[in-house]
């Protein structure tokens, strides 16, 4: 399937697949859409002092390197990805420039360049484990505070958004842990529900009226 390097409005890149009419980030602006939905309407959501964040989607790695540059706290990051994307893509990347974030350019290569199913410490504060998995093999039990749901649409691959990929994804999150997407159909808040999480509608990244926000509530005895 044939992929391009596209400029998105806020000039950084994304990758596109023109066959979906898909792309790995927003048109609209990759890294605006990043921070919008994963930093300002999860990350800083996060009441805790050590942050498990689980990323459904890994992609270019620019939102494990948004959060490792925006990180206050103690962060621990996996990244599930079932097609990992080229070095030679990410060498075409502009997230660096775009973000001034020169002096982390050996980070961003380190984030790509670690190998996989190995956890390994970024920084002395961010640690990163990149699981190469299919997202309905994940099995993880009550392990992370932060999902960052960022699979491709709906429309594309339908079945990334059904009933049983939220139940592992509720699994997943501690109570009070909370899932972000930039997704607000109808189909995907109803299937959020039906597994447990409270949902709410936010105002969308540019380009969408609305995003998701999942949380887990906390079990009453």
């Amino acid at each position: 399937m044939k992929r391009e390097i596209l400029i998105t409005s806020d000039g950084s890149t994304t990758i596109n697949l023109p066959e979906l009419n898909e792309q790995y980030h927003s048109k609209n602006g990759s890294i605006n859409e990043s921070y919008h939905v994963f930093i300002n309407s999860g990350l800083r959501q996060v009441a805790s002092n050590v942050v498990s964040i689980l990323e459904i989607g890994f992609g270019t790695g620019l939102n494990c390197f948004i959060t490792y540059l925006e990180a206050e706290k103690e962060i621990h990051y996996v990244g599930v990805e079932a097609y990992p994307v080229t070095s030679e893509e990410v060498e075409k990347m502009n997230f660096i420039s775009v973000l001034n974030a020169e002096k982390d350019k050996a980070s961003f290569e380190k984030i790509h360049d670690i190998p996989w199913e190995e956890k390994h410490q970024i920084s002395n504060k961010f640690s990163l484990t990149k699981r190469k998995q299919f997202f309905e093999d994940i099995d993880d039990k009550n392990a992370f505070n932060l999902i960052y749901f960022d699979a491709f649409g709906a429309r594309v691959q339908p079945q990334l958004w059904t009933v049983e990929i939220f139940r592992k994804m509720f699994d997943s999150l501690q109570e009070n842990g909370i899932l972000v997407t930039y997704s607000a159909k109808g189909s995907v808040r109803r299937a959020m529900q039906e597994v447990g999480f409270t949902v709410e509608r936010l105002p969308g990244p540019p380009g969408k009226r609305e995003m998701l926000r999942a949380i887990k509530p906390v079990t009453k005895n």
